[in-house]
């Protein structure tokens, strides 16, 4: 996955590398940091674009963002496209919840599903509940959701 920051400028290297980096300039700068990390997407014609990103939240400092889109050709119902947002969020998570426990931040895994049955994507909150909760992830679905539902829903 290519990452890159809100304004454009690519993030060279290893996202590892890159977010614990982040995590010691900004200890040092005094912030106590929580990451956010969620997945959107949108269905442009035989195309679904996925952006997902890592929010980096500064305890009453604002916040900014690492973000990587993808694209997957072909269609997929509410439900399947729901599972692979919350799917790439999971993995990010994982690969980074090493280092965040060992630097002592906090991690949210963010899913862009709605909590009332009214909504489409209503279909998916049970198994996205139970895959995150079960990776051993905080859970947050809308309208709590902003890493999903507002930052990623701003780049796809």
């Amino acid at each position: 996955m290519k990452w890159r920051r809100l304004n454009g400028t690519p993030l060279g290297g290893d996202i590892i590398k890159q977010v614990e980096q982040t995590i010691i300039t900004e200890h040092n700068a005094g912030h106590r940091l929580k990451v956010c990390i969620g997945t959107d997407s949108q269905v442009k014609g035989e195309v679904i674009e996925f952006a997902t990103v890592i929010v980096f939240l500064r305890e009453k400092r604002g916040g900014f963002m690492f973000i990587s889109n993808s694209q997957i050709r072909g269609s997929m119902s509410i439900r399947e496209r729901m599972i692979q947002e919350v799917s790439k969020s999971v993995q990010i998570a994982y690969d980074l919840c090493k280092l965040l426990d060992r630097y002592n931040v906090e991690l949210e895994v963010h899913a862009d599903i709605n909590t009332d049955p009214e909504f489409e994507s209503n279909s998916a909150l049970k198994d996205a509940m139970g895959y995150i909760l079960g990776m051993g992830f905080v859970f947050k679905a809308k309208p709590d959701a902003f890493a999903s539902s507002s930052c990623a829903d701003k780049v796809v």
